[in-house]
């Protein structure tokens, strides 16, 4: 048999001997052994990337979180200014009090309305009340 006479028969014999070089690999413990440890490598990687994306969205939360408090104080401060402003200026508390109960009257559509005396409670009107009918139990036969 002559494997180096031809173009053809030379290209076989490496060929062939490329494909038991393959198998031999495939069959080696090495190999897995290569092959795990870059799965396991893959994987830390991954994780590494997930753990990542994770703290970085917290961090966005709680900056998110700062802002919004910040924003919520320079709120109540201004709400705080106003309404020391409008009470100075009607006369102190009790004034804005009355300057409170306009408003809510101006904003109602009550038919009724109870306006409180000068101890602080409300007028009743019992005498505009139809009065209650009592039940009438008829006498048993």
């Amino acid at each position: 048999m002559n494997f180096g006479t031809g173009f053809g028969s030379g290209v076989g014999f490496t060929t062939v001997i490329v494909l038991i070089g393959c198998l031999a690999l495939g069959g080696c413990p090495r190999y897995h052994v290569y092959q795990q440890e870059m799965e396991g490598r893959a994987k830390l990687a991954e994780a590494q990337s997930s753990r990542q994306v994770a703290v970085l969205e917290a961090h966005a939360k709680m900056e998110s979180a700062v802002e919004l408090a910040k924003a919520e104080v320079t709120r109540a401060e201004g709400a705080a200014q106003a309404n020391h402003i409008l009470q100075n200026s009607l006369g102190g508390p009790e004034g804005y009090l009355r300057y409170l109960q306009i408003q809510a009257l101006q904003d109602t559509n009550a038919q009724l309305i109870y306006v409180p005396t000068e101890a602080g409670l409300p007028m009743t009107e019992a005498s505009r009340m139809p009065p209650l009918k009592k039940d009438v139990q008829k006498p048993a036969q």
